[in-house]
């Protein structure tokens, strides 16, 4: 197998999941001395060698204005055994200013994470049942023709409720409302009066709709704001300071960041670069509106993985596939209550999170025993696209086959 096929075959698995610039930047850390908090357990580390810089380097080089799918890229690999720091490209393409390696940027879905663990966090310490139902602590939401939706199933994405209707399927429809705000409960409302797509806990079918759900969820059970929740739970006890949730009308990304850009076709087979740093997040709120850095959340990985931020008895949930089909494909489901699971090559396998949003494609995850992580933010000119950005493919290749 040459190393273009796997390089495709790992891609894959993390979709099922999402001219040259300046000279590539990169450090590459001594060996950790500090121990990793992993799961109780006598087996060997899942990787025990530093990550491949070398590769690591190849893999984010020559991004830039003329580059075929990236903009810029800032990536952090981390591990027992050491760790790698890396980012290549330009923070604007009108000035080429070199990227700026702590930049912020929208970090799309990784946002259900968040919003999953403060979930957990509540039925921990026992304001909410994961087995509750939606139709008991939100009463009224969802009509009589669904049955009982409970709040693992919104978790795993096997509620059964349809997604609400969006402005459109092409970049120019969503760029035209890139300024509209988005009411969470009439976003419900418009979803569930469609009425159920299958039996809840039947099927398994990724959709923003049930994290909205979840966000309102927090709002009741905490009896403050979604955002506030999420600060007051995660952002602030593990000291996350470049680590926001934007107003329902803000439209800008906080602090120094790298500009995002979407390609979009010319008549005559060129493309242009749109500037889609400045847009609304109140349609994706708990589900995908978060504004990171790769130190950040570099460090909410580590702790989540660590048992840091949810009770493990509750964190087995975030590791817990639900025993059903995809609806979509047919196949067996891969996601859990806010993350998935990706297979690696060798038996080996890493948990973790996608995002995408216009301009910016981002991951997080890593082995459950922390001997390897990856968070990467890559400024994808069709971050939206239904193919893995190639760069990001390189990334992920690079971070997890040594």
């Amino acid at each position: 197998m040459n190393a273009t096929t796997r390089t495709t075959l790992i891609a894959a698995a993390l979709l099922m999941g999402i001219a040259s610039g300046p000279a590539v930047a990169h450090a590459a850390a001594p060996a950790s001395t500090s121990s990793t908090a992993s799961a109780a357990t006598t087996a060997p580390p899942t990787f025990s060698t530093p990550p491949d810089a070398a590769a690591l380097e190849q893999a984010i080089a020559g991004l830039g204005a003329r580059h075929e799918g990236a903009t810029a890229a800032l990536v952090r690999v981390g591990g027992a055994s050491g760790d790698w720091r890396g980012s290549s490209g330009v923070a604007d393409i009108r000035t080429e200013r070199p990227v700026i390696a702590e930049g912020r940027f929208r970090a799309g879905s990784v946002t259900k994470t968040f919003t999953s663990a403060v979930v957990l966090q509540l039925a921990a310490e026992g304001r909410l049942r994961l087995d509750g139902t939606v139709q008991e602590y939100l009463p009224g939401l969802l009509p009589a023709s669904f049955k009982p939706v409970t709040v693992r199933q919104l978790l795993n994405y096997t509620s059964g409720i349809r997604s609400a209707d969006g402005p459109g399927d092409t970049f120019e429809e969503a760029y035209a409302h890139r300024f509209d705000v988005e009411d969470p409960r009439a976003l419900i409302a418009n979803a569930v009066a469609k009425g159920p797509e299958f039996d809840p806990g039947t099927r398994q079918h990724y959709l923003n709709i049930d994290y909205t759900i979840l966000g309102v969820l927090i709002e009741r059970a905490t009896g403050t704001s979604y955002e506030k929740a999420v600060t007051t739970r995660i952002l602030k006890p593990l000291g996350l300071r470049d680590t926001s949730l934007p107003s329902r009308t803000g439209t800008r990304i906080p602090g120094a960041h790298n500009r995002g850009y979407q390609a979009v076709p010319l008549p005559d087979g060129g493309r242009r670069l749109v500037d889609v740093s400045v847009w609304g997040s109140s349609r994706e709120w708990a589900a995908g509106d978060l504004i990171s850095t790769t130190a950040d959340l570099e460090l909410f990985t580590k702790a989540l993985f660590g048992g840091r931020l949810v009770p493990r008895a509750q964190l087995e949930e975030m590791f817990t596939v639900p025993a059903v089909p995809d609806f979509e494909t047919g196949q067996p489901a891969e996601l859990t209550a806010g993350m998935k699971r990706f297979a690696l090559p060798g038996g080996k396998e890493a948990w973790g999170k996608t995002g995408g949003r216009h301009g910016y494609n981002t991951l997080i995850g890593g082995t459950r025993d922390l001997s390897r992580t990856l968070v990467y933010s890559v400024n994808s000119t069709d971050a939206k696209g239904r193919n893995m950005n190639k760069v990001a493919e390189a990334i992920v290749y690079a971070a997890f086959t040594k």
